[in-house]
């Protein structure tokens, strides 16, 4: 469920007529719920209720210091893969102890911001990067937790860009060699074992892929165990779907996912926690569009819309589905039109959507790009010299611009002419 609705024949956000925001900021710009933000995290919260958990928001998703704001209010940790996430997370006012430091490439510079900093966990994904931790921590005095990542070798049945848990992908150990590589972990006087991490990919839509990997953390746990070690928290990442078009199968619910969880490893004693990303800010953020031009073609009709794909790269990147829809209710007997939606980039592939059946829209009809909370700004660019657009935050009637669009003036003052050009 999200917050934005038909209310009077205008899709709102919350309270607010988007229509009303477009006139205020200008379009295109991407505009979050707060209320959803807050619904979905709970969510997850209540899933795991009757363990011992923390749900870390992978900030991937979208890291707007409001949206951090938002959710850290509600309790959330943060998931972080970079020093530039781990700085925004302490900015937001999330206590070190609460951010879990993931990703493949760390290097000195982000470890030492995050050991002085504080942290949780490092999430650790190979041998040199262990040892470097362990060099980093030895000169700071400190010991550092960590989690190996393993890789259970295991189909999430996901798009292969987003797969991260087959032996094929660059993420974590093999897990069949993950008892040596913790044996290493514990000669390493700048390290502190706390547990075990994994996470299989994103956009997952059923569970049986979240069991046999958990089956297999499990099987896991009571060999570290065995071995001596200190397993006390298990990292299970994140990866639940959301469903990106109304009329398809709905991903399976946080409190599906929440009791195979506790039915899986529930009586290993371990604290849980888990790093939903997409299914918190997916469904609570869209993109607003203008149409430019409605153009004919030989065989088709195309909405030339002003967002394009430097705005939202997703359909560009990952073939990916986006509901698009009027911000004017149309009538319940309207007869749809059928276009191919595109944005004014130089490239064939800024193209949103093909032949997708809309109400029959003009120059200057205003459109929403639903389940655009999860990396749409984020991922976006000023590709052909577009500023970055808006984001703004709502709540309940009020609304704010938590990220400015630049003039272009501001754009082009960040280049510098060297003197002897």
């Amino acid at each position: 469920m999200d917050h934005f609705l038909y209310k009077n024949g205008e899709l709102h956000a919350e309270d607010v007529p988007l229509r009303e925001i477009a006139a205020s900021v200008g379009t295109p710009f991407y505009c979050y719920s707060t209320a959803t933000l807050e619904r979905h995290f709970r969510l997850f919260d209540e899933a795991l209720e009757g363990t011992e958990h923390l749900v870390c928001y992978a900030m991937k998703a979208a890291s707007n210091l409001a949206i951090l704001k938002v959710l850290a209010a509600c309790g959330a940790g943060m998931d972080v893969v970079s020093g530039g996430e781990y700085a925004r997370a302490i900015a937001a006012g999330v206590s070190g102890d609460k951010i879990v430091f993931s990703g493949v490439g760390k290097t000195r510079d982000e470890m030492r911001l995050a050991l002085t900093g504080g942290i949780r966990q490092f999430n650790v994904e190979s041998e040199p990067e262990m040892l470097r931790l362990n060099e980093v921590a030895l000169e700071l005095g400190l010991k550092a937790p960590i989690t190996v990542r393993v890789n259970p070798d295991v189909d999430a049945k996901t798009h292969a860009k987003i797969a991260t848990g087959k032996k094929e992908n660059k993420f974590g150990i093999p897990i069949s060699r993950a008892r040596d590589v913790y044996a290493m972990a514990g000669k390493l006087e700048g390290l502190e074992v706390v547990g075990i991490d994994v996470h299989i990919g994103s956009q997952l839509t059923e569970l049986e892929p979240f069991r046999q990997a958990y089956e297999k953390v499990k099987e896991l746990t009571l060999e570290l165990r065995a071995d001596g070690h200190t397993i006390k928290r298990l990292d299970l990442g994140g990866g639940l779907g959301i469903p990106y078009t109304r009329a398809n199968d709905a991903p399976p619910l946080p409190t599906d996912y929440g009791a195979m969880v506790k039915d899986v490893l529930g009586d290993l004693g371990c604290e849980i926690e888990i790093e939903p990303g997409r299914l918190i800010a997916g469904n609570a953020g869209v993109l607003v569009s203008e149409v430019i031009y409605v153009k004919e073609g030989e065989d088709r009709k195309f909405l030339i819309v002003d967002a394009a794909m430097n705005d939202l790269i997703r359909p560009a990147m990952y073939d990916a589905h986006h509901d698009i829809v009027p911000l004017a209710e149309p009538a319940v007997a309207t007869e749809p039109d059928t276009y191919d939606i595109v944005g004014p980039i130089c490239e064939s592939g800024d193209t949103f959507a093909k032949g997708r059946e809309l109400a029959p829209m003009q120059e200057g009809a205003l459109v929403a790009f639903r389940s655009a909370g999860a990396y749409g700004a984020v991922m976006s660019s000023e590709y052909n010299s577009r500023p970055m657009i808006p984001e703004v935050l709502v709540q309940g009637d009020q609304f704010a611009v938590i990220r400015a669009r630049p003039s272009l003036e501001e754009m082009l003052n960040r280049d510098t002419i060297p003197e002897w050009l």
